[in-house]
């Protein structure tokens, strides 16, 4: 009898605070006809980064009930069929009728646009997804879709079928009180994503675990029923973005633990903030606004960076650390080795920027000033030793900066691109259009020699290196700007970089690092790439920056040539040969052995090369990768060569 009295007291509760979301806060503003028309204009594309998009609209309906203060759990599952499933435990969709539209309140959210309880109808104070169309969006791009709605001891359910209704809300069973959500399923429309329908279960696991950072005390469960396992992964971080902070840092050493960390409430705006050092040279800082990545930053940041100046610079000063006759650090100083992530939620979120990730909200500078500042000057005080840490290591970085403001005045140009006094040996390409322009970084001045002798002067410029760059990830920055093949590197781009990078004025929009198909050719691309990665990542972003292909063999026989990559592939062609005449086999140990017609034939003509694009959309794997690989940690890079070792084939002594 007390067990029962319990479930009816928990229903109760939940009854009443619950009570008021009905079809009277469920506000239209319009329609849905132009979605499979233009589908670019709500999910951003069609392509992979499209399709991956309609889970998120749905997962962020659920995350809008656990900001409510309602829904505990997320369920997310990729069924074997394909067509993928999210369950919650929140008040479930109302399905009474919605007086505007005459119809059940659930079967207006998935066929009007913009309809919903984040309209101003008191159903949602916050909420996360940047446009609020998420349910009728993927209702319109989806072949079928069904929702299953449980609450009031009822459950209702209604079909979909290309957007439309294909039968109307209906009362399938009662439930208990204590049960009520959520569940949607739905299959992606192959007529509009036609590059693919199949989810990539790696890019579902990244974003669901930043999500359960982002809402502390929300658990998420993912399964893909397309494995045999069928294992379910759960995210599940009472620490919120505390944890998120930890979790980036796993592999460095640090100035101090546990991560400081803010939360507050200010003028309706709940802040979070972390922060972080670790002894590296590094800058992490990730901001998020209603649980969307604030890629291009906004207030908020540039809040929490004003108060972290202040805060540093004010601790410094009255611990005596900094002399009445020294110089403030600057901002960038204090930021060296630094780790934070900064989350907000805000009631009426205005984002700007050319991909509408930038907070254009005023009041949210203030907000996460104010809460940074008292907590962290409280931290520094009752930390005196590492407060000691922090301001020393801005010092240091500040000395950094000053040789490297040195440094960088070799790589600015006075009127263009002063061409001769590169050592890098730049044979620039004649078009001035960056559209049409491409960048060769070649491995070697003989594969320079003949790269620039075989290229299309209109087009293709080329820019030999010798040997291996500075590896980047482990260097301050005046030793990076000492390095001569990357200020090269940065002059000819004419980008610059760092904080300073302006893609708007990059000279090419094909850069293509073109090296050996053997061990030293991949180690110069991989000190290459963690140079773009970490002082020009929106190169990346932009998809400019490519890997050329070059071949590992040609096959002659008589007057027939053929290009190979592999010894797979060799044996299996020699196998198709007839015996006469015996066909010659050359394997290119470096880009230098082909003459200019080959290497224009193999790997810089544009009708027959292949490039590889490097793909901005696994950023934190690639940041994962880059730690490991190239950072100053030997035990986790030890650990993964002795993985991965008996994977590696041909491996060139």
């Amino acid at each position: 009898m007390a067990d029962n009295k319990n479930i009816q007291d928990q229903a109760l509760n939940f009854e009443k605070r619950a009570e008021k979301y009905n079809a009277s806060q469920i506000q239209v503003l319009g329609g849905l006809e132009a979605v499979r028309k233009r589908p670019g204009m709500y999910i951003g594309n069609t392509s992979i980064q499209g399709l991956h998009h309609l889970v998120w609209e749905i997962i962020d309906n659920s995350i809008d009930e656990k900001l409510a203060g309602f829904a505990t759990k997320i369920e997310i599952t990729v069924n074997e069929d394909g067509s993928v499933t999210v369950e919650d435990d929140g008040r479930g969709i109302p399905v009474d009728i919605q007086k505007k539209t005459g119809r059940s309140a659930l079967e207006t959210v998935f066929t009007v646009l913009h309809a919903g309880g984040k309209f101003g109808g008191g159903g949602y104070k916050v909420s996360g997804g940047l446009h609020g169309v998420g349910a009728s969006v993927v209702n319109a791009l989806s072949t079928k879709l069904n929702v299953i709605v449980m609450r009031d001891g009822k459950k209702y359910c209604i079909d979909f079928n290309h957007g439309r209704v294909e039968q109307e809300v209906h009362e399938v069973g009662e439930v208990p009180l204590t049960q009520h959500g959520t569940i949607v399923r739905f299959y992606p429309d192959p007529d509009i994503f036609t590059e693919t329908t199949v989810f990539d279960d790696r890019i579902l696991k990244n974003r669901i675990r930043e999500l359960a950072f982002l809402n502390k005390g929300l658990k998420l469960t993912f399964t893909d029923k397309r494995k045999n396992t069928a294992e379910k992964d759960i995210y599940h971080f009472e620490g919120g973005i505390k944890e998120y902070v930890s979790f980036l840092n796993q592999k460095e050493q640090v100035l101090f633990e546990p991560p400081v960390y803010v939360e507050g409430d200010y003028d309706g705006i709940n802040v979070e903030a972390s922060l972080q050092y670790i002894t590296g040279y590094k800058s992490t800082l990730l901001t998020f606004a209603n649980n969307i990545h604030t890629y291009e930053g906004g207030m908020h940041e540039s809040g929490f960076k004003t108060a972290l100046t202040r805060v540093v610079n004010d601790y410094a000063r009255k611990a005596k650390i900094l002399k009445d006759n020294d110089d403030n650090l600057s901002g960038e100083d204090i930021r060296e080795g630094m780790t934070a992530v900064i989350s907000i939620k805000h009631p009426n979120p205005q984002f700007e920027g050319q991909t509408k990730t930038k907070l254009g909200n005023s009041d949210a500078r203030a907000a996460v000033d104010k809460a940074f500042s008292d907590t962290f000057s409280k931290f520094l005080l009752e930390n005196p030793q590492v407060g000691r840490k922090i301001v020393e290591k801005g010092q240091l970085a500040a000395r950094a900066r000053i040789a490297a403001k040195r440094a960088r005045e070799v790589t600015r140009k006075k009127s263009g691109l002063e061409i001769a006094n590169l050592p890098g040996k730049l044979a620039d390409n004649t078009s001035n259009d960056p559209k049409i322009s491409e960048l060769f970084i070649v491995e070697g001045d003989s594969a320079g020699g003949s790269a620039k002798q075989g290229r299309s002067r209109l087009t293709q410029a080329i820019l030999p290196i010798r040997g291996k760059i500075l590896n980047v990830e482990k260097a301050s920055m005046d030793r990076i700007l000492a390095n001569q093949e990357i200020r090269t590197i940065f002059t000819a781009l004419g980008t610059g970089f760092g904080a300073d990078f302006d893609i708007n004025k990059a000279r090419y929009h094909k850069l293509i690092i073109m090296t050996d198909a053997d061990v030293d050719g991949a180690h110069i691309r991989t000190l290459l790439l963690t140079l773009f990665y970490r002082y020009m990542k929106p190169m990346i972003k932009a998809g400019y920056v490519y890997i050329a292909r070059p071949p590992l063999y040609q096959v002659r026989q008589g007057k027939v040539i053929k290009y190979l990559d592999t010894d797979e592939e060799l044996h299996d062609y020699l196998g198709t040969l007839q015996p006469s005449p015996k066909p010659i086999v050359q394997r290119y140990k470096g880009l230098g052995e082909m003459d200019p017609e080959q290497l224009w034939e193999t790997t810089m003509n544009p009708e027959n090369r292949r490039l590889d694009r490097v793909d901005p959309e696994d950023a934190e794997d690639a940041e994962e990768a880059f730690e490991m690989l190239m950072g100053n940690e030997v035990g986790p890079r030890r650990e993964f060569i002795e993985q991965n070792a008996k994977y590696v084939e041909n491996l060139d002594a």
